[in-house]
């Protein structure tokens, strides 16, 4: 699967620099179809056919730079290839870390709830 196509690369020609920006959009989505790792491409430099971007899913969620050549050459287990999500939408960096951000909430509040619980019986 060809990871960059011609009307990506012009979406992202007209997104522009976003290196300034707070809340970056991101264009495209690339994903390990056998594994947890997802790349989330806010600009593309053509000349060296690399992205910067949000990669999720290794040690450590990051922003960085990729390169699309190299997630177009990467053989996974089954013959299975980087694939590209084409019924991505585009997702600004907040909304997308917002629900991680909620669930850690969500689960920080259960724990005190617990605990809370916990104390009561054992009055």
């Amino acid at each position: 699967m060809k990871l960059i196509t011609k009307t990506l690369k012009e979406r992202f020609q007209e997104v522009g620099d976003q290196s300034e920006k707070e809340n970056p959009t991101f264009v495209a989505k690339f994903f390990n179809p056998c594994g947890s790792q997802t790349w989330y491409a806010s600009e593309y430099f053509p000349e060296h056919n690399i992205c910067k971007g949000y990669v999720t899913g290794m040690y450590v969620d990051e922003w960085g730079t990729f390169s699309i050549s190299e997630l177009e050459n990467l053989t996974l287990p089954f013959g299975l290839k980087i694939e590209r999500d084409i019924h991505f939408k585009e997702i600004t960096f907040e909304d997308l870390t917002k629900p991680k951000t909620q669930k850690r909430e969500s689960e920080l509040k259960g724990i005190k709830e617990y605990k809370e619980q916990k104390g009561e019986l054992e009055r």
